[in-house]
């Protein structure tokens, strides 16, 4: 393998999904500023909209959790190609 293109700061961070509440733990290299504290230990917190534990595909509901009016703005913009 070739010396020096491996990223130096591959650790354990947390990432929260935001429309559950569920947190789970994987390595990444993900820049954040934040933290957040799982089992009495501090790990980097990275905020999610949607994970595996939300998103319908995976949960087999069709739930949609619209946190920043995305789906109406969609809706809006392509209304003048509707029949």
């Amino acid at each position: 393998m070739k010396a020096g293109i491996h990223p130096e700061n591959y650790r354990v961070v947390a990432f929260k999904d935001m429309s559950n509440e569920e947190v789970f733990l994987t390595k990444s290299t993900a820049e954040t500023n934040e933290t957040i504290e799982v089992d009495g230990v501090e790990y980097p917190l990275v905020k999610l909209e949607i994970s595996r534990t939300s998103h319908p595909y995976y949960t087999g509901k069709s739930k949609l959790v619209d946190t920043a009016g995305r789906i109406d703005k969609f809706k809006n913009k392509y209304a003048k190609f509707k029949k």
